[in-house]
């Protein structure tokens, strides 16, 4: 689909879309100290970083099922703008 109705001002889409680059930022942060340190980032207070951490790595996962189910089912990756008749 086309993601989120932009909202008032353009508030919600902007919320979406800075929302996507959150997830690939931390997991991007946690695979970069995977590397540097063998271990992934720290839990940090109350376990909050730590969290964030599972749940990014869960939403892209999430993500790449919901892409290979698109493809089975249609056998391409339907357009992110729908078009005029499919």
């Amino acid at each position: 689909g086309c993601g989120l109705p932009a909202g008032p001002f353009g508030a919600v889409g902007a919320i979406e879309g800075v929302s996507y680059l959150a997830v690939i930022g931390i997991a991007g942060a946690s695979l970069a100290t995977k590397v540097k340190t063998g271990s992934g980032l720290k839990a940090g207070p109350g376990g909050l970083l730590g969290l964030a951490e599972g749940l990014a790595f869960t939403a892209i996962v999430v993500g790449l099922v919901v892409l290979a189910f698109q493809f089975a089912d249609y056998g391409y990756l339907p357009n992110a703008i729908p078009v005029e008749g499919g």
